[in-house]
């Protein structure tokens, strides 16, 4: 696929450039886009002045939050008409022909409209939760009343256990690598 990344983080659209990504506004890529899929956590990301300039057929889906990313008070302003073509998916047909689609309602579509999460991602995030809640009751008393990230241990043994659970395996640093890693003064 021909993926364009659209981005108001100078830092985060420089990434997705540097990740081989064509980088542009959304109104731009509105033209040309099929698939539109937000992950923004933030509201109206698609809204009137990209749906007007859409392509028929276009479709539109939220994988970022709630249901808010996706303008769809103005959806169904451009409407005259609105129907369910199958399950989660509703066609909106403008007043020119043109059809828009809107999937789940635009409410989170891996879970509105999917069977959630993989059990492949599930597990690895139950093996953290677990973990993480191990070493809480373990440090009892020693942590303030803050936000913690993961220590990076639990998160090298769930990804080691994940590993080997499906019978991959990776290479280990020797001696040498470790204490190379860990010098500054290392002259070779």
């Amino acid at each position: 696929a021909k993926v364009i990344v659209t981005e108001v983080d100078p830092i985060k659209a420089n990434e997705a450039y540097m990740d081989g990504f064509e980088v542009m506004p959304m109104l731009e890529a509105a033209h040309f886009g099929d698939i539109f899929i937000t992950v923004t956590g933030n509201i109206n990301v698609i809204r009137r002045e990209h749906m007007e300039v859409m392509k028929d057929n276009a479709i539109m889906a939220n994988a970022g939050h709630f249901d808010v990313e996706i303008n769809k008070h103005d959806l169904r302003s451009l409407a005259v008409s609105c129907r369910t073509v199958r399950n989660n998916v509703e066609e909106f047909l403008l007043a020119d022909g043109r059809r828009l689609h809107l999937l789940a309602e635009g409410r989170l579509v891996n879970l509105a409209a999917g069977d959630g999460h993989p059990a492949e991602v599930m597990d690895l995030s139950f093996s953290l939760q677990a973990l993480s809640l191990l070493y809480l009751f373990n440090k009892q008393g020693e942590l303030g009343n803050h936000v913690y990230n993961v220590p990076l241990e639990i998160d090298q043994r769930v990804a080691t256990l994940k590993l080997y659970s499906n019978r991959v395996a990776i290479d280990q640093l020797n001696y040498e690598q470790r204490a190379y890693l860990k010098s500054w003064d290392t002259s070779y």
